[in-house]
Formats: structure tokens, sequence, C-alpha cells
């Protein structure tokens, strides 16, 4: 078995948390979760969507996405409505309460980015990016293959 901190998870793990701890005291600064963050900025981004394909794209299970989609609503920063088409799904759609605080934390975070690529370098940023996007892609081909 190969040594703990060569473990991919915990080496990716640890990474998350490097690069998270210079967003999280602006996001708890505006009463943010990471998780309420993510969900946020898909719906800024994207527009409003089912929960499953929110939780899919904040990589959130449905459960944890229930009760974060319950908080911001009663924050009054998203609206989760039924689907007119499909009464059995629901539909998530971000509110003014929800941008305002988009483009109030934004600004912030990006400032964060700037810094890690500065510090780590634009190039490198961009060759990581694309090295993760690849690995995802890989395994994801290695699914369906086994599926098939």
């Amino acid at each position: 078995m190969r040594d703990f901190s060569r473990s991919l998870p915990m080496a990716l793990l640890r990474a998350r948390e490097a690069v998270m701890e210079r967003f999280r005291p602006n996001l708890r600064a505006n009463d943010v979760t990471d998780q309420q963050w993510r969900v946020l900025r898909a719906l800024y981004d994207h527009g409003a969507m089912d929960l499953g394909d929110l939780a899919e794209i904040c990589c959130l299970l449905k459960p944890s996405l229930s009760r974060i989609i319950r908080d911001l609503e009663t924050r009054n920063l998203l609206l989760r409505k039924v689907d007119q088409k499909d009464q059995r799904r629901s539909v998530v759609s971000i509110k003014s309460g929800g941008r305002i605080l988009i483009e109030k934390v934004g600004p912030h975070s990006e400032k964060r980015y700037n810094e890690i690529a500065k510090q780590f370098g634009s190039q490198e940023l961009d060759d990581l990016y694309s090295k993760l996007e690849n690995l995802i892609e890989t395994l994801e081909r290695l699914d369906n293959e086994k599926g098939a």
C-alpha cells in the first residue's frame, strides 16, 4: 500500500484545504459556508436548475443540498419552486439578495485568485486545471467502459 502522504485523495484534500483557507475568512465574515457559496455561485452563473443538476454541479449529496437550500431560502437568498411540468421536481433560482451577496463577496474572492496565481504562477495554475480536468475525464471514461 502506498504511503498515506502519497494518497491521491489525501493530496487533493490537502490542496483543497490550502486553497479554501484563503477564501473562508471572507465567506465567514459574510455568514456563508463553503457549500452555501458553491450553491449560490452555481445559480448565479448557470441560472435556475433542478435539485439533481444543482447537487451534481456543486458536488453535494442531495440530503445536504436540501438543508442548504432550506437555509438559503430562509435567508431570502434563493427561491425554490415546484416545476410546473413535473410536480415531483423542484427548481431553484437565486434571488436579488443572493446576487447582491455574490457581487459583494466576489471581488474579494477574485483578489485571492490573483494572489494564488501570482505565487503559484498563472501558467502553472492553468496547467493544474488542465491536468485535473484530464484526470476527471480519464476516470469517467474508465467508469463508462466498465459500465458498458
